[in-house]
Formats: structure tokens, C-alpha cells, sequence
């Protein structure tokens, strides 16, 4: 369709912004023979998932000192005086890097709808725990967490009976939703689960901390029936792709690569993407609503969908993205033969852990240690996500981890950071809102994990456009576009 005409056509459907959500509508609707304007006010895909390098972080920080940007404040860039960086498109840094449990309902529509075969996924190896010293004159360490039955009977980082004890709570969970399993921890069902680790499990702090550290709760007090939730999709998702690894990141971006992908796939079924332009005003009649762009078009539409930018009621987070200059190879070695090589480590730090100012941290800080295998930068180097809840001195909390974290990486040559990009991001509204014609997605999820509730968002506005005519189970099942041999991916 030829760019001129935009204004001429009616279409079935204006998504506005290329985030997740807004980009798997793309991709679910992409055989449907709709006529589709997707439009996103950046000029960069991803949204609030976004992968920037060097040079567009600077642009990014630079218009949220200037602009309201929604979910994200307090922007700022800390480039050390060291050499090291290498030229600014080396790096793709992941706004909100999450990762994805091989059971992911996600990676089963990439796989239904045969996009995943547009994503090179890697795998995320081990989970790690920081141990500070007990006394000041040693130095920190990392444990790798045991979450499978093998790890646990081959660990030498807890007692027998601390192996008898965790060896039980994982039968638990692998059976958590019978009936009798329920009667346990249904009185704790909106308890924190540390409660329930301690009064049913007798479980000591040491363990709790390894337990926490799976669910990736940001604020520690995550509840039983979430908590088992997650640690249950984690032990099932173990080995469901491959040994020694139960999730996976997407390389170049994570997230962000995924929503590319399926941009593109909206691209190739017929739809117009256009960069760059918002929505300026719109005006709704009885059925289609007017929209004028910031580009100076104006379109019409029978249904528009955005992504709701507003602030939610739930705390915010602040991250912090570190490069260093070494590439952390201890983090990512197989721990299982016949597994790939890891390109993702896990580390938590737990409340408690670190001393700011005379004073514990109150919530875990959770550090997503990537290699360059990941192409989110070069050989020899590394990124660091880290993330915790945020409060008046979150930023220094931060700080604070990533120096012990390095120190506890390697004591004798503590890795050199080149490049830091600090920022706090607000939670979004949790649920949709349809008003006339047009339907609002919820915000982005600030999980550490992918949250799988959004996709139902994602179906039903894909309903909407649809209609009754289309059957339900057609949702995100394609045939390949041309033959293609086959993927053990499957």
C-alpha cells in the first residue's frame, strides 16, 4: 500500500506502539487479511522493552530529562574515566530484560505461529547466591542455588539435613496443586511464602533465601500460591528444551527482539508500520474514530489499540545496566553434559546482604550477569541487569551491589565497569479498558520473568478485531509461508 493513501483508507485496526503486546497483536493478526496501520510515537521499536545502544540510551536519558516518557524517571548515564568501550552500536542494552521459562505460553504461540523460527534463543544457566562474610576481612562468594533433585544430592553448599529438607520441598511443588497437597498451603495462600517455608518445612533463613531467590520477587514477600506457582513452572521447565537449563532470553535485546520479529511478521502479512508518529488528537463518531498523527496524517479507524502509558498502584523498581570489561566465564559454564552453553547467569543478593550508610538493604537486588553471546556486546565484556524495588536510596543500594557482586565474582582482579545507565521504572495498570472504539493493554509487566497473564490481553483484542466469524483455536496457528526443513525446536 503506498503511503499516500493511509488517509484514504479505512482501516480495521490502528495499533499504536510497538511493545510487546501491541506487536504479538501484530503478529496474531498478520493472516487475517485486515487492513492494519501500526504506528509507534518512537522511532525505535520495543517500547517500554526497548534495546538501545550506546548512542540511543544518551538520546533516550536526554528526552527524559526534557519529556514525560510515562513509566520511566530519573534517568542518568555513568560513563567511568577508563578506557575499554567499544564503539556505541557494539552494545544493545535491554530496557527490561526478562527471562522466559521453557514453559512459557509465550514461546508456545513463537512456536504455533512459527515465528520462533525469526528468534535465536540461548540459555539461561544457573542461579547464584550472594553470601556476604561474616567476618569483614574475607571476602563475598556466590553459591550456585541446587533446583533440580541431581544438584541437590551433588551440592557441598548446605548440610544433609538442609539437602533432606530442600529434597522434600521439591516433591512438594511438583505436586503442589492435588488435593492434598492444597489442604497444606491453602491456609497460606496469601501469606508470604517464607511463612509457609517456615512453619511447614521448618526451613532456616540459608534456605528460604535459596527458595526466594527462584521466584525473582523484588520485594521478598512474594505469596504461597504465587511463589509455588513459579518455583513449580521452573522445576517443570527444566530440561523441556534441552539439559542443565529451564529458560531461555532471546539474543540481541531479549524481549525486544521478539517484538521486532513479530513487527516484521505484521510487515510481511500486509500491514503499514510508520515510526516516529503518535497520535497528535482523535475525535470518535459511532463506529470509527478519526485520528490525527504527529506526522500531519490524518486515518480512520474501526478499532484503535494502544498501550495504556499511565502509572499504576503498585511500587515502582529501579535497574541499573552495567558494562564491564571481563567476561565473567565462571558464571557461564555447563554444569550438566550435553548442555549448551550458558549466555545468562542469575544472581540474588538478599535483603540483608549489603550495608548502605549503616543500614541493610530491605528488599533482594537481583543481577542478570550477560555474556557477549547474548550480542549485547563485545567479546571480553559483560552486562549486568540489575534490579530491586525502589526507594530513596535504591540508587546507592545498587551501587552497592554491583561493587560486591564483582568483588565476590573474582577477589584477585575485581572486573573493571565501563559504562553505567541508571533509571526507575513505574508499574503500569494491570488490566485492559475498552471505551467506545478504542482498547487500552495494560502497562508492561516489571516481572523478572515473563508474565504470561498479558498474553490474554493480547487474544482478546485480537477477538475484537476478528470478530465471531474466526474460530478461537485458529489463535496464533500459521503454516509456513514457504517449506522450511524441520526444527527440533518442536
Amino acid at each position: 500500500m503506498a503511503m499516500g493513501s493511509i488517509s484514504d483508507t479505512l482501516w480495521d485496526v490502528v495499533i499504536c506502539g510497538t511493545g510487546l503486546q501491541q506487536s504479538l497483536l501484530a503478529l496474531s493478526l498478520s493472516r487475517s487479511g485486515k487492513n492494519i496501520l501500526h504506528i509507534d510515537p518512537n522511532d525505535y521499536y520495543g517500547g517500554a522493552e526497548a534495546a538501545f545502544s550506546l548512542q540511543e540510551a544518551e538520546s533516550w536519558v536526554d528526552r527524559l530529562a526534557t519529556e514525560d516518557k510515562g513509566l520511566f524517571r530519573s534517568a542518568s548515564i555513568t560513563n567511568p574515566d577508563v578506557a575499554g568501550l567499544s564503539f556505541p552500536r557494539a552494545y544493545s542494552l535491554a530496557l527490561a530484560p526478562q527471562l522466559i521459562h521453557a514453559r512459557s505460553e509465550l514461546l508456545s504461540q513463537l512456536v504455533s505461529s512459527r515465528a520462533y523460527r525469526q528468534v535465536e534463543f540461548l540459555a539461561v544457566g544457573s542461579f547464584y547466591i550472594f553470601k556476604a562474610p561474616l567476618d569483614p576481612a574475607q571476602q563475598p562468594s556466590l553459591v550456585r542455588i541446587p533446583s533440580t533433585r541431581e544438584d541437590v544430592f551433588s551440592t557441598t553448599a548446605i548440610s544433609a539435613k538442609a539437602k533432606r529438607g530442600l529434597m522434600k520441598f521439591l516433591k512438594f511443588v511438583l505436586d503442589y496443586d492435588s488435593p492434598e497437597q492444597r489442604d497444606a498451603w491453602k491456609p497460606f495462600v496469601d501469606k508470604p511464602l517464607v511463612d509457609f517455608l517456615q512453619e511447614h518445612f521448618k526451613m532456616d533463613a540459608e534456605l528460604k533465601a535459596y527458595i526466594i531467590a527462584l521466584t525473582l520477587s523484588l520485594d521478598g514477600r512474594i505469596s504461597t500460591e504465587d511463589g509455588l506457582s513459579i518455583i513449580y513452572r521452573h522445576l517443570t521447565s527444566m530440561g523441556h528444551f534441552g539439559p542443565g537449563f529451564a529458560a531461555l532470553y532471546p539474543k540481541w535485546g531479549g524481549i525486544s527482539e521478539i517484538a521486532q520479529v513479530a513487527c516484521r511478521a505484521g510487515a510481511v502479512g500486509g500491514a503499514v508500520y510508520m515510526l516516529g508518529a503518535g497520535i497528535k488528537s482523535m475525535a470518535t463518531a459511532t463506529d470509527e474514530v478519526e485520528l490525527e498523527l504527529t506526522s500531519g496524517d490524518k486515518v480512520k479507524t474501526k478499532l484503535l489499540v494502544r498501550g495504556d502509558g499511565s502509572v499504576g498502584d503498585e511500587p515502582s523498581i529501579s535497574r541499573l545496566v552495567a558494562v564491564v570489561g571481563s567476561p565473567l566465564k565462571s558464571l557461564f559454564e555447563s554444569t550438566i553434559e550435553g548442555a549448551p552453553t550458558p549466555c545468562v547467569a542469575v544472581v540474588a543478593l538478599p535483603a540483608g546482604s549489603l550495608t548502605i550508610s549503616g543500614a541493610a538493604n530491605t528488599s533482594p537486588v537481583y543481577v542478570f550477569a550477560h555474556s557477549s553471546g547474548t550480542g549485547e556486546c563485545p567479546n571480553g565484556q559483560s552486562v549486568l541487569y540489575l534490579s530491586t524495588m525502589a526507594t530513596s536510596n535504591s540508587k546507592e543500594v545498587l551501587s552497592r551491589a554491583l561493587e560486591s557482586f564483582l568483588s565476590a565474582v573474582d577477589h584477585d582482579q575485581v572486573p573493571q565497569c565501563l559504562y553505567q545507565l541508571y533509571y526507575e521504572q513505574a508499574a503500569g495498570v494491570k488490566q485492559s479498558r475498552l471505551d467506545q472504539l478504542t482498547l487500552d493493554l495494560p502497562g508492561p509487566s516489571l516481572s523478572l520473568s515473563m508474565d504470561d497473564s498479558l498474553l490474554k490481553h493480547v487474544r482478546e483484542a485480537w477477538k475484537k478485531v476478528v470478530g465471531d466469524t474466526v474460530d478461537d483455536a485458529e489463535y496464533m496457528v500459521f503454516t509456513d509461508r514457504e517449506p522450511v526443513d524441520d526444527d527440533d525446536f518442536e
